[in-house]
Parts: C-alpha cells; sequence; structure tokens
C-alpha cells in the first residue's frame, strides 16, 4: 500500500489462491504462530519404523506407503491444544521458568500438600473432599474433579518456595486415545500382569479409516513405542469411505447422503451389512447403492431362507429331529458326499480368509456355495428324495447333510451376518439339540474334517455343472424350455482323457438336469466351427493400405490357426514382404453352429446340443407341462405336500398320446390315485397343452 501511496507500484493485481477454510461453516480459516508444548518422537523414529515392520496391514500398501512414509518423515508430536474441554496439560510452572510434570494423582496430592505447608494453598481440595490416595474405587474418585477450571486453582510450589501455575493448555485429544490400551486398565496403577505378561496387549487387531494413518493408528504405534518399546495392535483394517453409487463423497449439502437408518429398516441390518462386506474390500472406498442391498437380499439370503424353508417344511411331515444315527459318508449317495466334501472346502477356505482379515473374500466363498451349490445344485436335485413316505436311508442321509450344511453356515456367516445367523442356528438347534448353545455366536466355529473332502469329485461335479449351464443356455438361446426333452449331447473328448472319464462318472445327471436322453463322445475337436472377424476399425488404423489383403488372411484362417490364436493371444502372416502382427483383442472370434445342433464351448469343452424335436418327444414335453399346471394348482388351491389327488381330463387326441404313454409317470410326479380320461368335463381347469386346450378336472 505504501509502493501504491507513493507511486512506486509497477503493477497491482488480485491473485486467486487456495485458502483452508472451516469443514463446518466454510469460513475463512486465519492461521498463527503459537508457543506449544511437544513429545520428542523423533527420538524413538527409528524403532517406531522397524516395530511397523511387524504389523500386518490390511491393505500392506498403506503400511509401507502412507503410514511407513508418515514415520519416514516423522516430526515432533505437537502435545498442546489451546481449549476449554479436555484433558488439562499436567505441568506447573514458575514465572522464573521451574516447572514440574505431574504423573499421577497420588504425586499431585503429595505437591499440593507441600504448597499448603509452603502457604501458596490454604487447603487442600482432594482432602477436603475425603479423596484418598491409592483408592482406585469409583466412588473415590468421583469425589474430585481434575477438569478445568478446577484444576487451574491448584496452586504449586517450586523446589525455590516461589508458586508454580498450571500452563493452561489441553493435551491434544488424539493423546487420550492413542493411550486407550494402558488407560482401559488403569495402567501402571493396576493390572500391570495385564500388560506386563502380554494378556490384553498388544490388541490381535484394530479398525478404523484410512484417514486415522496420521491419527489414531500412529499416536496408538508412539505411545506404546515409548512405553513399552512394542506394538500396541498386531494387525489392523483401515476401512475406506462410503462414497455414492457415482464415486461422489456422500453431503447432505449436495443431497446424496443416504439415510443408513432408512435402508436398515427397509432391508434389514443383516443383508446391509452383508452387500457392504462383499460388495468390496473394508479398505476399498464402497460406491453405495441400494439396488445392490435389494439384490443381496433376494439372491443370498433369498436362497438361504428358501432352502432352510425347504428343509423345514418336509423335516416337520417326517418328525424329522436328527435322532438317528449318522448314514456313514462311504454309504451315502454321491451328491451327499460332493456337498460335504463342498462344505469341508468352504469351511477351510472361509476360516483361512478370516484369519487374514478377509472378509469379503470369506463372504464371496459362502455365497458362491450357498447359491450355486446348495441351492441351485443339491437342493435340486435332492428334491425327489424328500417324497417318499417312509424313511429309507437315502432319504435319512438327505436331511442328515442338508441340515449339517445348513447349521455350518449359520456359523459361517455369523460374523458378516449376526441377527440372521442366530435365527437359523436356534431354528435348527433348538430343535435336534445337537451342538445347542444360548446363542450361535456362543458356538464354536466349524472345523474342517479333512477325511471327507474328495477333489477328484469336486471335480467331477464342477464338470456337471459347466456342462449343464453350456446347455440350458444353449436351450435359452434356441427357445426351447427344459421341459422339452431332446434327444443328444455330444461332446468331444479322447477315449483315454481325464475330462471324459469325468463326465461319464456324471453323465446320467447332467442329461436329467438339462432333459436330454443321452451323451455322445466323438473323438476329434471339429464339432466346433470357428472363424474370425477382423476389427476394421483398429487394425484399419494400425495398418492402413495393407487392411485388405489382412482381411482376407484372417478370413482363410485354419481351424489350427484360430485355435493358436485363442491360446497364444497373437498370430502373425507375411503380408506383401511385410511381418503382420495380429493380436486376439483385435478381431472376433465367431462359432458357427452345425445344421440341426447348437454348439457351444467355455475354454477347452465345447458341447453340440441336437435340436431335432421327434413326435415321442414332443408328447413327452406336453406331459411334462401337464406336470406343471397340475403341481401349480396343487400349491395355489392350498393342497398339502402328501395329499393324493384324483384326475379327470376331458377326452382328446392330445390327451390319449401323453396318458397311453406317460400315465405313470404324470400319477408319481402328482400323487395321482387315478387317472380317468372322460368325453365331457364340467367345472374343470383349462390349459393350453402341446398347442390344444385341455379341461381337467382336479380333486381330492
Amino acid at each position: 500500500m505504501e509502493l501504491k501511496a507513493s507511486g512506486l507500484a509497477f503493477r497491482i493485481e488480485k491473485h486467486v489462491h487456495n485458502y483452508p477454510h472451516c469443514w463446518r461453516t466454510d469460513k475463512p480459516i486465519l492461521y498463527y504462530p503459537l508457543d506449544s508444548w511437544f513429545i520428542r518422537s523423533t527420538a524413538r523414529k527409528e524403532r517406531m519404523f522397524e516395530l511397523n515392520k511387524n504389523i500386518k496391514w490390511k491393505p500392506q500398501s498403506t503400511g509401507t506407503g502412507r503410514f511407513g512414509k508418515w514415520l519416514e518423515n516423522l516430526n515432533d508430536w505437537n502435545l498442546s491444544r489451546s481449549r476449554f474441554w479436555g484433558t488439562p496439560l499436567p505441568i506447573w510452572r514458575s514465572e522464573s521458568g521451574e516447572e514440574i510434570c505431574i504423573s499421577s494423582i497420588e504425586e499431585l496430592y503429595s505437591e499440593i500438600e507441600k504448597s499448603v505447608k509452603a502457604g501458596n494453598m490454604t487447603t487442600n481440595p482432594f482432602k477436603k473432599k475425603g479423596f484418598v490416595p491409592g483408592d482406585y474405587s469409583d466412588e473415590n474418585y468421583h469425589k474430585i474433579d481434575l477438569h478445568r477450571p478446577y484444576v487451574d486453582n491448584i496452586i504449586l510450589t517450586s523446589p525455590s518456595g516461589k508458586p508454580m501455575k498450571r500452563e493452561t493448555d489441553l493435551i491434544d485429544v488424539w493423546f487420550d486415545s492413542g493411550s486407550m490400551p494402558f488407560a482401559q486398565l488403569h495402567y501402571p496403577f493396576e493390572n500391570r500382569e495385564q500388560i506386563e505378561k502380554n494378556l490384553s496387549y498388544p490388541a490381535d487387531f484394530i479398525a478404523e479409516g484410512v484417514d486415522q494413518t496420521r491419527g489414531w493408528f500412529f499416536t496408538l504405534h508412539a505411545i506404546s513405542t515409548m512405553i513399552r518399546d512394542s506394538l500396541a495392535f498386531k494387525a489392523v483394517i483401515s476401512n475406506g469411505l462410503v462414497l455414492d453409487k457415482n464415486g461422489n463423497k456422500m453431503s447432505k449439502h449436495l443431497g446424496n447422503a443416504i439415510d443408513p437408518f432408512k435402508i436398515i429398516e427397509k432391508y434389514g441390518v443383516d443383508p446391509v451389512r452383508w452387500y457392504m462386506m462383499t460388495n468390496s474390500s473394508p479398505w476399498e472406498n464402497l460406491k453405495f447403492d441400494e439396488a445392490g442391498v435389494a439384490e443381496t437380499s433376494r439372491t443370498f439370503f433369498g436362497k438361504l431362507h428358501q432352502t432352510y424353508s425347504f428343509f423345514a417344511m418336509y423335516a416337520n411331515v417326517d418328525n424329522f429331529n436328527y435322532s438317528e444315527t449318522d448314514v456313514p459318508s462311504n454309504e451315502g449317495p454321491e451328491l451327499d458326499r460332493w456337498i460335504l466334501s463342498e462344505l469341508n472346502s468352504l469351511v477351510k477356505k472361509v476360516d483361512e480368509a478370516y484369519n487374514d482379515y478377509e472378509p469379503t473374500r470369506a463372504g464371496r466363498y459362502i455365497e458362491t456355495f450357498t447359491i450355486d451349490n446348495l441351492s441351485n445344485w443339491f437342493v435340486r436335485l435332492s428334491t425327489k428324495r424328500f417324497w417318499g413316505s417312509s424313511m429309507s436311508q437315502d432319504k435319512l442321509s438327505a436331511y442328515q447333510t442338508l441340515y449339517t450344511c445348513l447349521i455350518t453356515l449359520s456359523k459361517l456367516i455369523a460374523p458378516l451376518s449376526p441377527f440372521y445367523a442366530d435365527r437359523l442356528y436356534k431354528s435348527l438347534a433348538s430343535v435336534t439339540g445337537k451342538d445347542l448353545c444360548d446363542s450361535v455366536h456362543l458356538s464354536e466355529f466349524p472345523k474342517v474334517n479333512d477325511s471327507v473332502i474328495d477333489k477328484e469329485l469336486e471335480l467331477r461335479m464342477e464338470m456337471a455343472q459347466k456342462i449343464t449351464s453350456m446347455v440350458l443356455s444353449l436351450r435359452k438361446k434356441e427357445s426351447i424350455i427344459v421341459r422339452q426333452p431332446l434327444q443328444k449331447i455330444t461332446i468331444p473328448a479322447s477315449k483315454n482323457s481325464d475330462t471324459r472319464k469325468h463326465i461319464e462318472e456324471v453323465a446320467k445327471l447332467i442329461l436329467d438336469e438339462v432333459n436330454v436322453k443321452e451323451l455322445e463322445f466323438v473323438e476329434d475337436d471339429n464339432l466346433l466351427k470357428k472363424r474370425v472377424q477382423p476389427n476394421f476399425r483398429i487394425l484399419g488404423k494400425k495398418y492402413g493400405k495393407l487392411m485388405k489383403e489382412i482381411a482376407q488372411a484372417v478370413k482363410d484362417m485354419s481351424q489350427e490357426d484360430i485355435r493358436k490364436l485363442e491360446s497364444e493371444g497373437v498370430v502373425s502372416f507375411n503380408i506383401l514382404d511385410q511381418n503382420v502382427t495380429i493380436n486376439l483383442d483385435e478381431v472376433e472370434v465367431v462359432n458357427e453352429d452345425i445344421p440341426g445342433y447348437a454348439v457351444a464351448n467355455d475354454g477347452a469343452l465345447t458341447v453340440a446340443l441336437d435340436l431335432e424335436i421327434t413326435e415321442n418327444l414332443r408328447i413327452e414335453g406336453q406331459a411334462r407341462e401337464l406336470v406343471k399346471h397340475i403341481q401349480t394348482f396343487r400349491k395355489e388351491s392350498g393342497f398339502e405336500i402328501t395329499d393324493r389327488i384324483n384326475i379327470t381330463i376331458e377326452d382328446s387326441d392330445v390327451a390319449k398320446n401323453i396318458i397311453s404313454n406317460f400315465k405313470d409317470y404324470i400319477s408319481t410326479q402328482v400323487l395321482a390315485k387315478s387317472f380317468t380320461i372322460s368325453p365331457k368335463v364340467e367345472n374343470g381347469e383349462e390349459w393350453n397343452i402341446g398347442d390344444t386346450n385341455l379341461t381337467i378336472k382336479i380333486e381330492k
């Protein structure tokens, strides 16, 4: 301003720059220097860095990166704060600079007594209130208050007899937080064994936001290093942030904040917890989307509850309470042995994941098992086993196996889904009395039974699941419903290959699942024909004028060349004396179906589905369609699952063909006592079967 006033300023302009603002009020913040008290943490800097190497960080990059770099460049800790509320700084100073740092209430009590004798205080306020040093009871400590303004009234006496007043600053609140391992046990005044013999210290693990790298994580580590030359915690999960579904920080100001209590009220606590824990690792930022919570509730919890409801419905009918001796595993059906093998493999993987502080991985393992293996495969394939009226060994094995899976799942999900896990556990264990505790959280975590794990069996069943999925996808592509039987699946596999061996052992299971009559193997793999289409946009930019010749070379590729391209990811040509290299992502590999077949491949596995529907297959499909309508009618009419019915069907060519060929099959499926064809049916149900309307009457 002086330069401007004297006319010596060459140029005056505004300069826009960043300036700190209060995060609450958005008002500018004024910074100015103050005298402060520091802890000389740099004196233990190297030791803090060394001890940090023994901490298990999740993710590791936070420990070696953000936290490790902080320790490498560590400065002394600014301990004091100019505040009113908080822990007072226990330092008293005289005007001449004499000072004392009080280390305990007992020491403060003694110093006050000295000050009273010296005439700097008239009475000891602690003694006046009946406080007794060394008595650590709540009743004794509630007699005094060590906070401001009371502590500021205490005047101590220096060795030279001068009065000493307390420094008015407070202690950084993060010092309180970092002292937690010791303060919670009132160490070193009480419970010395708990700390010094490592009975309650260091912590097995802690968890907080990644922003605590320079806050709580550091203060815990620093104080523990300085006090005990030890870790404060063995492992740490540094949580990421919860963002909105677009990856933006949630804020009421921006209008994108989600009320967690409304979400919990709508979906329940456990689906919200499960979604958040399985969507991304805890240390990664989570893009929270309510649709994801709804999907979690529908898929994982829906499938798990459906499986339990299925079990409970039939178990109540048969009064199953697991009082019978376990069916020996070597005598149980292969399906039971498979799911128990998968279950124990799951226990092993989940236990390892939890121990490695990987809850996301554990949850995803559990989801895959529950949805793909237990619900969509085991229960679906075992449904008919629960229908029999007598408790055969096969039926008993099915009950015991499904119970074992459900009770084990209740324990595996407990850390992530505490409330539903407890409900599921109690619903099962309260009936059988097996391993019954007051809560699933008081029961023992499942232990792996390695003797029932059969990796060969798991591999075979995985092959069955994969082929089934491929065939069902082909049916969907060709708009042929599963109820319509087809004749044949063809799979290329050499006679002595492991692939063929595995498929042969589960062939019947595959055929039943996809409703196909036979599975055929062929020796060569020329069943699937492929062709390659160049991506002109990418290759045109890369090779320009050579594009026409390259397109022809790609078109002329043999099946062997295409297989090599898929396996190696690259193929080379010599075009007009120039070496041309084409990557897999620069072309599109297209499958060509065989006439009369639909073909699919997954890696080295190829499956061809015969699409021809003969007259016999068509009639069988109509019979299955009829079963579906009758079962739906039974359910909607409130029939019990054990109710047997009488069926009357109006006469027609379609009805005669269905009944003459599949009467026994239909009767077994729908629990029919009688099946009658009548010229006329009154007050019946009308259903479209095979493009023909059939009138059917069903009575109990």
